[in-house]
């Protein structure tokens, strides 16, 4: 079987490494990939939002997209 996952033991049967197919593993990596840019993401728009929080608290005035957008 391709994607069969092999262990490796030491003397007294503990797993102490695993064999992972070439094919499994590329795609654990790009799944984590993928993963790590939406994380990116959003912590880019929770952060973005704490500063409209802190902004609005501290009555500063924040552009608006319209603004932002001419």
């Amino acid at each position: 079987m391709p994607n069969t996952l092999k262990y490796i033991v030491d003397q007294s049967g503990q797993r102490t490494s695993v064999l992972v197919p070439v094919k499994v593993w590329d795609d654990l990596n790009d799944s984590y990939r993928k993963l790590q840019a939406k994380l990116t993401i959003f912590n880019s728009i929770q952060n973005g939002l704490k500063e409209v929080d802190e902004a609005n608290k501290s009555g500063n005035k924040l552009q608006t997209l319209k603004e932002f957008l001419k």
